[in-house]
Protein backbone atom coordinates (compact mmCIF):
# COMPACT_ATOMS: atom_id res chain seq x y z
CA UNK A 1 0.00 0.00 0.00
CA UNK A 2 1.25 3.48 -0.82
CA UNK A 3 1.41 6.23 1.79
CA UNK A 4 -1.79 8.34 1.87
CA UNK A 5 0.20 11.46 0.94
CA UNK A 6 2.42 9.84 -1.69
CA UNK A 7 2.55 11.99 -4.86
CA UNK A 8 4.52 9.39 -6.83
CA UNK A 9 5.02 9.44 -9.80
CA UNK A 10 4.77 13.24 -9.74
CA UNK A 11 7.65 15.41 -8.59
CA UNK A 12 5.99 18.83 -8.99
CA UNK A 13 2.64 20.63 -9.31
CA UNK A 14 2.22 23.51 -11.76
CA UNK A 15 -0.46 26.12 -11.04
CA UNK A 16 -1.43 27.27 -14.53
CA UNK A 17 -3.50 30.42 -14.92
CA UNK A 18 -4.53 33.15 -17.33
CA UNK A 19 -2.33 36.00 -16.13
CA UNK A 20 -3.07 39.70 -15.98
CA UNK A 21 -1.44 43.14 -16.13
CA UNK A 22 0.23 44.55 -13.03
CA UNK A 23 0.38 48.21 -14.04
CA UNK A 24 -1.00 50.67 -16.63
CA UNK A 25 1.88 50.08 -19.06
CA UNK A 26 1.11 46.34 -19.05
CA UNK A 27 -2.53 46.57 -20.10
CA UNK A 28 -2.35 46.83 -23.89
CA UNK A 29 0.63 44.41 -24.23
CA UNK A 30 -1.29 41.93 -22.08
CA UNK A 31 -4.39 42.27 -24.26
CA UNK A 32 -2.20 41.83 -27.34
CA UNK A 33 -1.04 38.53 -25.86
CA UNK A 34 -4.62 37.45 -25.17
CA UNK A 35 -5.88 38.32 -28.66
CA UNK A 36 -2.80 37.46 -30.72
CA UNK A 37 -3.71 36.22 -34.19
CA UNK A 38 -7.22 37.69 -34.21
CA UNK A 39 -6.35 40.96 -35.97
CA UNK A 40 -7.92 43.20 -33.31
CA UNK A 41 -6.74 46.83 -33.76
CA UNK A 42 -4.83 48.55 -30.98
CA UNK A 43 -7.57 51.18 -30.60
CA UNK A 44 -10.06 48.43 -29.69
CA UNK A 45 -7.61 46.96 -27.18
CA UNK A 46 -7.19 50.37 -25.58
CA UNK A 47 -10.97 50.62 -25.32
CA UNK A 48 -11.22 47.20 -23.65
CA UNK A 49 -8.32 48.14 -21.40
CA UNK A 50 -10.42 50.84 -19.73
CA UNK A 51 -11.80 48.10 -17.48
CA UNK A 52 -8.29 47.58 -16.14
CA UNK A 53 -7.49 51.30 -15.90
CA UNK A 54 -10.44 51.68 -13.51
CA UNK A 55 -8.38 49.52 -11.15
CA UNK A 56 -5.04 51.24 -11.71
CA UNK A 57 -4.14 48.98 -14.64
CA UNK A 58 -3.78 46.05 -12.28
CA UNK A 59 -5.66 42.78 -12.59
CA UNK A 60 -6.21 41.09 -9.23
CA UNK A 61 -5.60 37.61 -10.68
CA UNK A 62 -1.83 37.54 -10.22
CA UNK A 63 -1.99 38.47 -6.55
CA UNK A 64 -4.76 35.93 -6.04
CA UNK A 65 -2.59 33.27 -7.63
CA UNK A 66 0.30 34.21 -5.38
CA UNK A 67 -1.99 33.68 -2.41
CA UNK A 68 -3.22 30.36 -3.78
CA UNK A 69 0.36 29.30 -4.42
CA UNK A 70 1.28 30.11 -0.81
CA UNK A 71 -1.86 28.38 0.52
CA UNK A 72 -1.12 25.21 -1.46
CA UNK A 73 2.46 25.10 -0.25
CA UNK A 74 1.34 25.60 3.34
CA UNK A 75 -1.38 22.95 3.08
CA UNK A 76 0.92 20.42 1.43
CA UNK A 77 3.59 20.92 4.10
CA UNK A 78 1.07 20.71 6.96
CA UNK A 79 -0.32 17.45 5.59
CA UNK A 80 2.95 15.71 4.77
CA UNK A 81 2.65 16.04 0.99
CA UNK A 82 6.18 16.57 -0.29
CA UNK A 83 5.51 18.18 -3.64
CA UNK A 84 6.93 21.52 -4.80
CA UNK A 85 4.46 23.94 -6.38
CA UNK A 86 5.31 26.27 -9.28
CA UNK A 87 3.25 28.93 -11.05
CA UNK A 88 3.00 29.89 -14.73
CA UNK A 89 0.59 31.97 -16.85
CA UNK A 90 -0.68 31.78 -20.40
CA UNK A 91 -0.66 35.52 -21.08
CA UNK A 92 1.63 37.33 -18.63
CA UNK A 93 4.65 36.96 -16.39
CA UNK A 94 5.49 34.40 -15.08
CA UNK A 95 4.98 32.90 -18.53
CA UNK A 96 4.27 29.19 -18.86
CA UNK A 97 7.29 28.43 -21.04
CA UNK A 98 9.64 30.19 -18.61
CA UNK A 99 8.19 28.28 -15.69
CA UNK A 100 8.47 24.92 -17.46
CA UNK A 101 12.07 25.78 -18.35
CA UNK A 102 12.74 26.49 -14.66
CA UNK A 103 11.11 23.20 -13.66
CA UNK A 104 13.30 21.29 -16.10
CA UNK A 105 16.40 23.01 -14.74
CA UNK A 106 15.28 21.98 -11.26
CA UNK A 107 15.16 18.37 -12.41
CA UNK A 108 11.37 17.97 -12.50
CA UNK A 109 10.46 15.11 -14.82
CA UNK A 110 6.82 14.29 -14.00
CA UNK A 111 4.60 17.35 -13.65
CA UNK A 112 0.93 17.58 -12.69
CA UNK A 113 -0.95 20.71 -13.76
CA UNK A 114 -3.79 22.51 -11.96
CA UNK A 115 -5.57 24.99 -14.26
CA UNK A 116 -7.58 27.77 -12.60
CA UNK A 117 -10.70 26.80 -14.53
CA UNK A 118 -13.18 24.30 -13.12
CA UNK A 119 -15.23 23.46 -16.25
CA UNK A 120 -14.86 21.84 -19.67
CA UNK A 121 -14.60 24.23 -22.62
CA UNK A 122 -12.08 25.26 -25.24
CA UNK A 123 -10.95 28.37 -23.35
CA UNK A 124 -11.20 26.68 -19.94
CA UNK A 125 -9.39 23.44 -20.74
CA UNK A 126 -8.14 22.70 -24.25
CA UNK A 127 -6.53 26.12 -24.77
CA UNK A 128 -4.46 25.52 -21.64
CA UNK A 129 -3.52 22.13 -23.09
CA UNK A 130 -2.53 23.75 -26.38
CA UNK A 131 -0.35 26.25 -24.57
CA UNK A 132 1.29 23.41 -22.66
CA UNK A 133 2.05 21.71 -25.97
CA UNK A 134 3.47 24.97 -27.33
CA UNK A 135 5.69 25.41 -24.28
CA UNK A 136 6.94 21.82 -24.55
CA UNK A 137 7.66 22.35 -28.25
CA UNK A 138 9.72 25.43 -27.40
CA UNK A 139 11.76 23.48 -24.84
CA UNK A 140 12.18 20.64 -27.31
CA UNK A 141 13.57 23.10 -29.87
CA UNK A 142 16.08 24.23 -27.24
CA UNK A 143 17.25 20.64 -26.78
CA UNK A 144 15.84 20.31 -23.26
CA UNK A 145 14.93 16.94 -21.77
CA UNK A 146 11.13 17.13 -21.80
CA UNK A 147 9.13 16.30 -18.69
CA UNK A 148 5.96 14.22 -18.76
CA UNK A 149 3.02 16.54 -18.08
CA UNK A 150 -0.50 15.60 -16.95
CA UNK A 151 -3.48 17.79 -16.03
CA UNK A 152 -5.85 17.43 -13.09
CA UNK A 153 -9.44 16.68 -14.16
CA UNK A 154 -12.01 19.46 -14.24
CA UNK A 155 -13.29 19.88 -10.71
CA UNK A 156 -16.58 21.82 -10.80
CA UNK A 157 -18.30 19.05 -8.79
CA UNK A 158 -15.63 18.33 -6.20
CA UNK A 159 -17.10 18.83 -2.70
CA UNK A 160 -14.33 21.29 -1.82
CA UNK A 161 -15.52 23.56 -4.64
CA UNK A 162 -19.31 23.14 -4.40
CA UNK A 163 -19.61 23.16 -0.61
CA UNK A 164 -17.43 26.27 -0.34
CA UNK A 165 -19.55 28.03 -2.97
CA UNK A 166 -22.77 27.02 -1.19
CA UNK A 167 -21.55 28.36 2.15
CA UNK A 168 -20.66 31.62 0.42
CA UNK A 169 -24.24 31.93 -0.84
CA UNK A 170 -25.63 31.38 2.65
CA UNK A 171 -23.28 34.07 4.02
CA UNK A 172 -24.32 36.46 1.23
CA UNK A 173 -28.00 35.97 2.01
CA UNK A 174 -27.34 37.16 5.54
CA UNK A 175 -26.16 40.49 4.14
CA UNK A 176 -29.55 41.21 2.58
CA UNK A 177 -32.21 43.10 4.54
CA UNK A 178 -34.35 40.64 6.49
CA UNK A 179 -37.54 41.79 4.77
CA UNK A 180 -36.33 40.69 1.31
CA UNK A 181 -34.06 37.79 2.24
CA UNK A 182 -36.72 35.09 2.08
CA UNK A 183 -37.63 35.88 -1.53
CA UNK A 184 -34.09 36.41 -2.78
CA UNK A 185 -33.34 34.93 -6.19
CA UNK A 186 -30.02 33.20 -6.96
CA UNK A 187 -28.37 34.28 -10.24
CA UNK A 188 -25.49 31.89 -10.96
CA UNK A 189 -23.11 33.74 -13.27
CA UNK A 190 -20.38 32.30 -15.48
CA UNK A 191 -18.34 33.40 -18.47
CA UNK A 192 -20.34 33.46 -21.70
CA UNK A 193 -18.77 31.64 -24.64
CA UNK A 194 -19.87 31.25 -28.27
CA UNK A 195 -22.74 28.79 -28.59
CA UNK A 196 -20.70 26.74 -31.06
CA UNK A 197 -17.93 26.42 -28.47
CA UNK A 198 -20.43 25.43 -25.79
CA UNK A 199 -22.07 22.82 -28.04
CA UNK A 200 -18.71 21.15 -28.74
CA UNK A 201 -17.40 21.26 -25.18
CA UNK A 202 -16.51 17.97 -23.52
CA UNK A 203 -16.13 14.60 -25.28
CA UNK A 204 -17.70 14.14 -28.71
CA UNK A 205 -20.58 11.82 -27.66
CA UNK A 206 -22.02 14.62 -25.51
CA UNK A 207 -21.73 17.44 -28.05
CA UNK A 208 -24.81 19.59 -28.74
CA UNK A 209 -27.26 21.67 -26.67
CA UNK A 210 -24.59 23.42 -24.63
CA UNK A 211 -22.33 20.40 -24.38
CA UNK A 212 -20.44 19.69 -21.18
CA UNK A 213 -19.98 23.39 -20.40
CA UNK A 214 -23.66 24.07 -19.80
CA UNK A 215 -24.42 20.63 -18.32
CA UNK A 216 -21.63 20.93 -15.78
CA UNK A 217 -22.75 24.40 -14.74
CA UNK A 218 -26.37 23.29 -14.43
CA UNK A 219 -25.28 20.33 -12.30
CA UNK A 220 -23.39 22.72 -10.03
CA UNK A 221 -26.37 25.10 -9.88
CA UNK A 222 -28.65 22.27 -8.73
CA UNK A 223 -26.25 21.02 -6.09
CA UNK A 224 -25.50 24.47 -4.64
CA UNK A 225 -29.20 25.42 -4.68
CA UNK A 226 -30.04 22.21 -2.79
CA UNK A 227 -27.33 22.90 -0.22
CA UNK A 228 -28.59 26.47 0.29
CA UNK A 229 -32.16 25.21 0.70
CA UNK A 230 -31.02 22.67 3.29
CA UNK A 231 -29.09 25.36 5.18
CA UNK A 232 -31.81 28.04 5.11
CA UNK A 233 -35.05 26.06 4.89
CA UNK A 234 -36.16 28.21 1.94
CA UNK A 235 -36.78 27.04 -1.64
CA UNK A 236 -35.47 29.77 -3.96
CA UNK A 237 -35.65 30.46 -7.66
CA UNK A 238 -32.29 30.02 -9.35
CA UNK A 239 -31.03 30.47 -12.91
CA UNK A 240 -27.75 30.16 -14.80
CA UNK A 241 -26.78 33.44 -16.47
CA UNK A 242 -23.75 34.70 -18.35
CA UNK A 243 -21.32 37.60 -18.38
CA UNK A 244 -18.15 38.96 -20.02
CA UNK A 245 -19.22 38.43 -23.61
CA UNK A 246 -16.65 39.57 -26.18
CA UNK A 247 -16.08 39.14 -29.91
CA UNK A 248 -18.06 39.95 -33.02
CA UNK A 249 -21.72 40.84 -32.35
CA UNK A 250 -23.02 38.63 -35.18
CA UNK A 251 -21.72 35.45 -33.48
CA UNK A 252 -24.27 33.96 -31.04
CA UNK A 253 -23.04 33.62 -27.46
CA UNK A 254 -24.66 32.01 -24.43
CA UNK A 255 -27.42 34.13 -22.86
CA UNK A 256 -29.02 35.72 -20.86
CA UNK A 257 -26.51 38.36 -19.87
CA UNK A 258 -26.42 39.08 -16.14
CA UNK A 259 -27.57 42.70 -16.50
CA UNK A 260 -30.45 41.72 -18.78
CA UNK A 261 -31.35 39.04 -16.26
CA UNK A 262 -31.48 41.57 -13.43
CA UNK A 263 -33.95 43.64 -15.45
CA UNK A 264 -36.06 40.56 -16.13
CA UNK A 265 -36.27 39.33 -12.51
CA UNK A 266 -36.96 42.84 -11.27
CA UNK A 267 -39.84 43.11 -13.76
CA UNK A 268 -41.38 39.92 -12.44
CA UNK A 269 -41.25 41.16 -8.85
CA UNK A 270 -38.21 39.42 -7.36
CA UNK A 271 -37.39 41.39 -4.18
CA UNK A 272 -33.62 40.75 -4.07
CA UNK A 273 -30.81 38.89 -5.84
CA UNK A 274 -27.67 37.06 -4.81
CA UNK A 275 -25.20 36.84 -7.69
CA UNK A 276 -23.18 33.65 -7.43
CA UNK A 277 -19.94 33.75 -9.50
CA UNK A 278 -20.10 30.01 -10.13
CA UNK A 279 -17.80 30.09 -13.16
CA UNK A 280 -14.81 31.66 -11.40
CA UNK A 281 -12.24 30.35 -8.95
CA UNK A 282 -11.21 33.79 -7.66
CA UNK A 283 -12.23 37.45 -7.77
CA UNK A 284 -10.39 38.40 -10.95
CA UNK A 285 -11.30 41.19 -13.37
CA UNK A 286 -14.48 39.64 -14.76
CA UNK A 287 -15.82 39.43 -11.22
CA UNK A 288 -14.68 42.87 -10.09
CA UNK A 289 -15.82 44.71 -13.22
CA UNK A 290 -18.71 42.75 -14.75
CA UNK A 291 -20.34 41.85 -11.44
CA UNK A 292 -19.11 44.22 -8.72
CA UNK A 293 -19.18 47.25 -11.03
CA UNK A 294 -21.58 46.81 -13.99
CA UNK A 295 -24.12 44.43 -12.45
CA UNK A 296 -24.06 46.35 -9.17
CA UNK A 297 -24.77 49.60 -11.04
CA UNK A 298 -27.66 47.94 -12.90
CA UNK A 299 -29.16 46.66 -9.64
CA UNK A 300 -28.86 50.11 -8.07
CA UNK A 301 -30.51 51.67 -11.14
CA UNK A 302 -33.41 49.24 -10.73
CA UNK A 303 -33.62 49.72 -6.96
CA UNK A 304 -33.04 45.96 -6.61
CA UNK A 305 -31.22 44.82 -3.46
CA UNK A 306 -28.25 42.74 -4.62
CA UNK A 307 -25.22 41.09 -3.04
CA UNK A 308 -22.50 38.97 -4.57
CA UNK A 309 -21.32 35.76 -2.93
CA UNK A 310 -17.67 34.80 -2.60
CA UNK A 311 -15.53 32.76 -4.95
CA UNK A 312 -13.58 29.85 -3.46
CA UNK A 313 -10.26 31.72 -3.61
CA UNK A 314 -7.94 30.30 -0.96
CA UNK A 315 -10.64 28.82 1.26
CA UNK A 316 -9.10 25.92 3.19
CA UNK A 317 -11.68 23.46 1.80
CA UNK A 318 -10.82 24.34 -1.78
CA UNK A 319 -7.10 24.11 -1.08
CA UNK A 320 -7.68 20.71 0.54
CA UNK A 321 -9.66 19.72 -2.57
CA UNK A 322 -6.62 20.44 -4.72
CA UNK A 323 -4.54 18.20 -2.47
CA UNK A 324 -7.18 15.50 -2.79
CA UNK A 325 -7.18 15.81 -6.59
CA UNK A 326 -3.39 15.59 -6.69
CA UNK A 327 -3.33 12.43 -4.59
CA UNK A 328 -6.24 10.94 -6.54
CA UNK A 329 -4.43 11.37 -9.84
CA UNK A 330 -1.12 10.13 -8.43
CA UNK A 331 -2.79 6.96 -7.15
CA UNK A 332 -4.48 6.39 -10.51
CA UNK A 333 -1.15 6.78 -12.32
CA UNK A 334 0.32 4.14 -10.00
CA UNK A 335 -2.40 1.72 -11.11
CA UNK A 336 -4.50 1.99 -7.95
CA UNK A 337 -8.25 2.68 -7.81
CA UNK A 338 -8.65 5.83 -5.72
CA UNK A 339 -11.97 7.17 -4.49
CA UNK A 340 -12.96 10.04 -6.78
CA UNK A 341 -14.91 12.70 -4.91
CA UNK A 342 -17.76 14.27 -6.88
CA UNK A 343 -21.20 15.62 -6.01
CA UNK A 344 -24.21 15.99 -8.29
CA UNK A 345 -25.41 13.78 -11.11
CA UNK A 346 -22.53 13.74 -13.61
CA UNK A 347 -19.78 12.05 -11.63
CA UNK A 348 -16.04 12.71 -11.84
CA UNK A 349 -14.61 13.78 -15.17
CA UNK A 350 -11.96 11.95 -17.18
CA UNK A 351 -8.25 12.19 -16.36
CA UNK A 352 -7.16 12.47 -20.00
CA UNK A 353 -9.21 14.38 -22.53
CA UNK A 354 -10.28 12.14 -25.44
CA UNK A 355 -9.87 12.97 -29.11
CA UNK A 356 -12.42 15.61 -30.16
CA UNK A 357 -12.84 17.03 -26.65
CA UNK A 358 -13.47 20.81 -26.70
CA UNK A 359 -12.06 21.43 -30.20
CA UNK A 360 -10.85 24.88 -31.19
CA UNK A 361 -11.37 26.96 -34.31
CA UNK A 362 -8.32 25.39 -35.93
CA UNK A 363 -6.61 22.13 -35.00
CA UNK A 364 -3.53 22.60 -32.81
CA UNK A 365 -1.49 20.07 -30.83
CA UNK A 366 -2.61 19.78 -27.21
CA UNK A 367 -0.74 18.18 -24.34
CA UNK A 368 -2.12 15.91 -21.58
CA UNK A 369 -4.84 14.28 -23.69
CA UNK A 370 -4.92 10.82 -25.23
CA UNK A 371 -3.74 12.36 -28.53
CA UNK A 372 -0.93 14.39 -26.98
CA UNK A 373 2.28 14.47 -29.01
CA UNK A 374 4.12 14.52 -25.67
CA UNK A 375 2.55 11.49 -23.96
Amino acid sequence: MSHPTDPTPYDALLLLSFGGPEGPDDVVPFLENVTRGRGIPRERLEEVGQHYFLFGGVSPINEQNRRLLAALREDFAANGLDLPVYWGNRNWDPYLTDTLREMVRDGRRRILVLATSAYSSYSGCRQYREDLAGALAALEAEGAELPRVDKIRVYWNHPGFLETMAEGVVAALEKLPAEVRGGAHLAFSTHSIPITAADTSGPEPGHGDGGAYVRQHMDAVRRISEAVREATGVERSAELVYQSRSGAPHIPWLEPDICDHLEEVHARGVPAVVIVPIGFVSDHMEVLYDLDTEAKAKAEELGLPMVRSATVGTDARFVAAVRDLVLERAAAERGEEPARCALGDLGPSHDRCPVGCCPGRAPRPAATGVDSPYA
